[in-house]
């Protein structure tokens, strides 16, 4: 890539960039162990983490002027602002799946008011699927259900308990009303479908004049984020790998937890031509 053009970096969050101490992954024998650096505390315990590695690599991609990083998450904008990355912050955010756009912190009035047009007029209403998700969850199974910035719900579950077939009969009753389901550890995912990390990525796009695209995401709901973008690269577990899903501008990598985070992180940096990282 020349060094003239603006190259945006749109990844994914949760066990794609950063990984909880359960979802580490790590195999090697613990002296082998990579080191770790605690980028989100919650409650005050730490919560999520990268190598120290990927979190230098990340500094230099964040600090390099050609190169714009945009998380990209389904967590809420609270949520999100419990992580602190490395490196300068990021001028833009995509929380919500798309649902909210940050701009220096702060959500974008305009394109949450669009956002809001396309829901109304092409899925059905939260409160419908959030009053099914109540009416078919059994509490032997449901530890919590949240609604997330008025834009999508999601239920914390003992994953373990959950029925194959409840899942599949969810999401055929979610397909037919324009919403996707998603299993992402202990929660379970009910978004609607044109909520689309894509479609905010390509209004930064837009306000950036960035010239190439590369993305990151480890589920069913980074797809069409990887799709959009010009490269995209997806860990070796999660949703996405466990369906052997793939693309012809997606790479599929072998790597899978923490050391997945480095690697991808690892790619990025090489496809922008970050120096010095």
């Amino acid at each position: 890539m020349t060094r003239q053009e603006t190259v945006l970096v749109a990844s994914d969050l949760d066990r794609t960039l950063i990984y909880s101490s359960a979802a580490l992954g790590l195999t090697v024998p613990d002296p082998q162990a990579p080191r770790l650096l605690c980028v989100e505390v919650h409650e005050g315990r730490p919560l999520s983490f990268m190598t120290e590695t990927a979190a230098a690599l990340l500094a230099a991609l964040a600090a390099d002027p050609s190169a714009v990083f945009v998380p990209t998450t389904t967590r809420t904008r609270k949520q999100y602002q419990r992580i602190r990355f490395p490196g300068p912050p990021a001028r833009y955010a995509i929380c919500a799946n798309g649902g909210q756009l940050l701009v220096d912190g702060v959500p974008d009035r305009d394109w949450r008011r669009a956002v809001a047009g396309r829901l109304a007029a092409e899925c059905a209403p939260l409160e419908e699927v959030h009053q099914h998700l109540l009416a078919v969850s059994d509490p032997v199974w449901l530890r919590k259900t949240r609604l997330a910035e008025d834009l999508f719900a999601y239920l914390v579950v003992e994953r373990a308990l959950v029925p194959d077939e409840w899942l599949k009969a969810l999401t055929e009753w979610a397909g037919a009303r324009g919403w996707t389901v998603s299993l992402q550890g202990r929660k379970i995912y009910a978004v609607p479908r044109p909520l689309t990390k894509s479609a905010a990525m390509r209004e930064v796009v837009r306000r950036t004049g960035a010239a190439t695209t590369l993305a990151a995401g480890d589920s069913l709901l980074d797809a069409d984020l990887l799709l959009a973008a010009d490269r995209a690269w997806r860990p070796g577990h999660g949703e996405l790998a466990d369906a052997g899903w793939t693309a012809p501008t997606v790479t599929a990598l072998s790597a899978a937890g923490v050391v997945a985070g480095e690697e991808i992180v690892r790619e990025f940096v090489r496809a922008v031509g970050t120096p010095a990282a």
